[in-house]
Order: structure tokens, then C-alpha cells, then sequence
């Protein structure tokens, strides 16, 4: 087993800055030479807990941004102005990506569309109901509201 640092994030191995053991031919062969990861040694254990450290300051940053986020969405909501026929149908339908950007126009945070999730294509005028999990530890749900564009 050979202790390495991890770069940046590896799925199922670990987190940018942690300090972890993988076997020694996972490391020479597939983690260094990419830059995912360095061996562990004096310097590089000190440079693991400085970009700890960085990233707990901007995991701190990023979940302040994601309550706010939620605080102000599930209060008022999003409206979307869409192009309907007769019987309130709309021509298409209102995407994650459509969504994601009225949110950006009316609160000015940028949010990843696929953190957006619905639970069916929304092709409908009305009131429908969206989960956003903008942070690992804030998830909330909000009202998005269609309306038929004159």
C-alpha cells in the first residue's frame, strides 16, 4: 500500500487534500500520472492541510450561498413566461436548463441544471413543483410557475 495526496477528487477513493493508502500499482499507474495525486511525504502532508483548510473555507462559502438560494426560492418561487396552444398545452416543454437560467436572471446565483430536478417533462401552464439540491447538505423544493406568453 502506498499513502498518497489526493489532487483533486476521485470517485470512490477520496477528496481533494485527503490523505489516503491505495495499492502501490493504482497510484504509480494510474493516480500520479494523471495528477490526481502525489506520494505522501513531509511537504506534501503540509500542502494536504492547506488545501483542507482552503476547502472547508469555500465549502463553508458555498453552502451560505445554497441557503440563501433556498431561503429566497422557496419563499417567492420562479415564474417562466412559455408559448401554449389552446387548452393550456405548451408547445415543448420548460427544461432544467430554462429553469436554471430564471434562476440565474432572478436571483443572480448560477446553478449546475442538472442539480434541478423534476419529476416529469413540465409541457403544462400552472404551478409545478422543483427540487434543487445546490450543495451536498441543502436540498429544498420550490414552486416554478408556467405562464402562457401573449
Amino acid at each position: 500500500m502506498m499513502k498518497v495526496v489526493l489532487r483533486s477528487d476521485v470517485d470512490g477513493v477520496g477528496t481533494a487534500g485527503a490523505v489516503v493508502d491505495v495499492a502501490d500499482g493504482f497510484a504509480r499507474n494510474h493516480l500520479i500520472p494523471r495528477g490526481l495525486a502525489l506520494r505522501a511525504t513531509d511537504g506534501t502532508m503540509a500542502q494536504a492541510a492547506a488545501m483542507a483548510r482552503a476547502r472547508a473555507v469555500r465549502d463553508s462559502r458555498e453552502r451560505e450561498t445554497a441557503e440563501q438560494l433556498a431561503k429566497q426560492l422557496v419563499v417567492d418561487g420562479v415564474t417562466i413566461a412559455a408559448r401554449a396552444g389552446s387548452g393550456s398545452h405548451l408547445y415543448g416543454s420548460v427544461t432544467t436548463h430554462e429553469i436554471a437560467e430564471a434562476i440565474k436572471a432572478r436571483t443572480g446565483v448560477d446553478i449546475d441544471r442538472r442539480r434541478l430536478t423534476i419529476p416529469a417533462p413540465i409541457r403544462t401552464v400552472g404551478t409545478h413543483e422543483v427540487t434543487a439540491k445546490p450543495h451536498s447538505d441543502v436540498a429544498f423544493t420550490f414552486n416554478l410557475e408556467v405562464v402562457a406568453l401573449s
